[in-house]
């Protein structure tokens, strides 16, 4: 009678996970698509965010993929269906608000039209605030056949240091490259932000991190769908600061504003990526304070030089211009995250814009 030697045993074992290891790394597996969202549980309405995951459901990753295989926009598009996306940063995402109050939404409860369809907006904004995570949004939004992109963006979007900071950004250099390669977008060569993998960090091993954030994110979607809850809504927070520092700085830049020193460049990548599919630029709607040294600065983030500076550059884009739609009360815990009403009043500023031909940067309207 033969008899397994226990060392053959292990020997093969260890042979078999490092042949698979070698294999995940070369091959690159794209199991990001893989999701038990849109199947088994309903897609999210907002992208993955968040540091808390055991109390929010909910968690930040990197994969691209798996982020958006997990979002509603992956289901399959209704014939009778007008795909708009909202991109943008963490005012669009929704900090502090349910799913259902967040700008996405309220539009959707609108219940617009237009030739002959009905119009579903999604949330595909993400926290952090810079252009170049916003064009990696749209690169990927645009799988999943948009038929408007609406980008709403803001000033601290643009600055140089903050393009590639950004985590999302950093931690996807391939597709950062490709977009740099195929669409211009301007990044340095050596640009020490961009997380570079070696063969050892793509293997299974090297790359365990990732792997385990994407099955936790599969997890975390049964308590998802069980009680819509996807991050923490604290009882109390300190709320945006209206009394304001006597100071005039913006980012060490001077007056007038640099146009190089800003990343138009990043805007300009972002509408050519779109290409045939209509794009809406948004100034969104930030505080603007009435406390004091609010003559010097108009909130936390911006003195009133550099804003101003920056309004005049954005003229040349056709933005939509709604930077003083909203009343200081109606701001949370930031100069642009909104409470439940403020978005209400963005959604139905914004709404008939949605349809109109002549607004968006390419004058192509939302109907095909």
């Amino acid at each position: 009678m033969n008899t397994v030697k226990p060392i053959n045993v292990l020997l093969k074992g260890v042979l078999l996970f490092i042949i698979l290891n070698l294999l995940v790394a070369a091959r690159q597996p794209n199991v990001g698509r893989l999701s038990l969202y849109n199947a088994l549980y309903p897609g999210r309405e907002r992208l993955p965010f968040g540091e808390t995951p055991k109390e929010s459901y909910n968690l930040s990753l990197f994969d691209l993929d798996a982020m958006f295989a997990s979002h509603m926009i992956s289901a399959p598009k209704a014939d009778d269906e007008l795909r708009v996306v909202l991109i943008g940063d963490s005012s669009v995402w929704g900090t502090l608000l349910k799913p259902e109050e967040t700008l996405a939404s309220q539009l959707n409860r609108l219940r617009l039209s237009a030739c002959g369809k009905n119009v579903r907006v999604y949330n595909v904004g993400y926290p952090t605030i810079s252009l170049t995570k916003d064009v990696l949004l749209i690169s990927s939004a645009l799988t999943y056949q948009p038929d408007l992109i609406v980008w709403l963006t803001t000033l601290d979007a643009f600055p140089l240091d903050k393009q590639t900071s950004a985590p999302l950004v950093a931690h996807n250099e391939v597709k950062v490259r490709e977009l740099a390669l195929r669409y211009g977008l301007s990044v340095a060569a050596d640009d020490s932000n961009l997380v570079k993998k070696s063969f050892w960090d793509k293997t299974f091993v090297g790359d365990r991190r990732a792997w385990a954030d994407f099955f936790r994110l599969q997890m975390y979607g049964a308590m998802w769908a069980a009680t819509g809850v996807d991050q923490i809504y604290p009882s109390a927070y300190e709320k945006a600061q209206t009394d304001l520092d006597a100071d005039d700085d913006y980012r060490g830049l001077a007056h007038p504003l640099d146009k190089n020193a800003l990343a138009f460049n990043a805007l300009e990548t972002g509408i050519k990526l779109a290409g045939d599919v209509p794009v809406l630029l948004v100034n969104e709607p930030m505080l603007i304070s009435a406390g004091a040294n609010s003559d010097i600065r108009y909130n936390f983030f911006y003195p009133r030089w550099a804003y101003d500076d920056y309004r005049e550059m954005l003229r040349d884009w056709k933005a939509l211009d709604l930077w003083n739609l909203i009343p200081e009360n109606e701001f949370t815990n930031s100069a642009i995250h909104l409470t439940p009403q403020g978005e209400s009043l963005l959604a139905q500023n914004l709404a008939p814009h949605l349809l109109d031909r002549g607004q968006t940067t390419n004058d192509k309207g939302i109907c095909p």
